[in-house]
């Protein structure tokens, strides 16, 4: 192999950790709050597979995040399966009421909620919250 190859490739296996942790984690125990200690702003998304009105939160976030980049950057999306956490600590602690419900953290408070809100410009305004917290 010869030197540019062998530069290219290692260049290449260095983005890929980058690659893999863009766009929204799926939760486990313990990431929020590992998140929140690291001075994050948290967006949590409580969402089903089989949800319709989850799928269509997630097609307007998916948009949001495609049109301003900022908030992929700087804000930590976390996706909490309903049917896998609906009994979890983190619903019970946060007093989540179903599914489909979208919370913005950051330290130890909560920045706003919405609740089966499909509306693109209040889920725009809920972002814009968390990148606010996130960039000041």
């Amino acid at each position: 192999m010869n030197r540019r190859a062998f530069f290219a490739i290692s260049a290449a296996f260095a983005v890929l950790p980058a690659l893999a942790s863009a766009g929204p984690v799926d939760y486990t125990p313990g990431l929020v709050e590992q998140e929140l200690a690291a001075g994050k702003t948290v967006f949590l998304d409580f969402k089903a597979s089989w949800c319709s009105t989850c799928a269509a939160q997630e097609r307007v976030i998916a948009k949001l995040m495609a049109e301003n980049p900022a908030y992929e950057q700087n804000i930590s999306f976390i996706n909490v399966d309903w049917d896998e956490f609906r009994s979890a600590k983190i619903t019970k602690d946060l007093k989540i009421p179903r599914r489909s419900t979208l919370v913005v953290l950051k330290g130890n408070q909560e920045l706003g909620r919405i609740v089966a809100g499909v509306s693109k410009s209040d889920i725009k305004a809920l972002m814009d919250t968390a990148l606010n917290a996130a960039t000041s």
